[in-house]
């Protein structure tokens, strides 16, 4: 190999625009195998984009670091992206107020589900204390769940991998499993998907139907709420009958 150009990827490779351009690829091209493929769930673009990028760290020996000075760019968009779910959610207003008493019966039970379940297979696989904190959160949106674990004693980093595998295998599995249960109704299935897998579930309800996708932003709003306000709220109460 030559000096020249070891010295021209050794200038690249700690480039921020570099990894952005990775990112950003690897997601293009997991895009158009998920597109070829007909819209195969299994072959979720996102993850295709984490397996593309992880071998390419992997190979190129780039740290996880140097790359996320440029992936930050991309990350700092998970809020603004956040926030932007309320336009569908604006659109179908009217259509969600007849059924708010069953959406709210679905957000106590998938949200309760979702941490209990998490923490009690953890605590029964002896994980450690932060550990199960920080699975805990793992169904809300990545911004949200990395501030209540961050709030309660867990590690925001590890949920943040955990929000990511949840979502993919939500947005993988999600459609599937509604399938067998024979769930019909459009907004059923993309609140399902929202409460389950938060923005990258939301992500497939909305290319499937536009009702599913509505449903689905409106259920990762109404979780991070409901997520976001009672686990600090049952940690405290669990700690103070503990005494720990």
């Amino acid at each position: 190999m030559s000096p020249d150009f070891v010295a021209v990827w050794v200038y690249l490779s700690a480039s921020p625009l570099t990894a952005l351009t990775i990112t950003l690829v690897a997601y293009l091209l997991g895009d158009w195998i998920y597109q070829r493929s007909g819209k195969i769930p299994v072959l979720n673009p996102v993850l295709i984009a984490v397996i593309l990028i992880t071998i390419g760290l992997a190979v190129t020996d780039i740290d996880y670091w140097t790359y996320f000075e440029g992936a930050q760019f991309v990350h700092f968009l998970l809020g603004p992206a956040t926030v932007a779910l309320a336009i569908p959610v604006a659109k179908l207003l009217k259509t969600m107020r007849g059924g708010f008493g069953p959406l709210v019966i679905a957000l106590v039970a998938g949200s309760s589900t979702a941490a209990l379940s998490a923490v009690l297979i953890a605590d029964i696989l002896q994980a450690s204390e932060q550990t199960v904190l920080s699975l805990a959160p793992k169904s809300v949106t990545t911004p949200i769940a990395m501030g209540i674990a961050e709030r309660i004693g867990g590690l925001p980093s590890l949920t943040a991998v955990c929000v990511i595998m949840t979502g993919i295998i939500g947005a993988m599995i999600g459609p599937y499993v509604l399938d067998v249960t024979r769930i019909k109704s459009w907004h059923a299935r993309g609140f399902a998907m929202g409460l389950a897998a938060h923005g990258i579930g939301t992500a497939r309800a909305i290319q499937i139907n536009k009702d599913a996708g509505a449903f689905a932003s409106l259920a990762v709003g109404l979780n991070g709420l409901a997520t976001a306000t009672l686990i600090p709220i049952f940690f405290y109460l669990w700690q103070w009958l503990t005494g720990a």
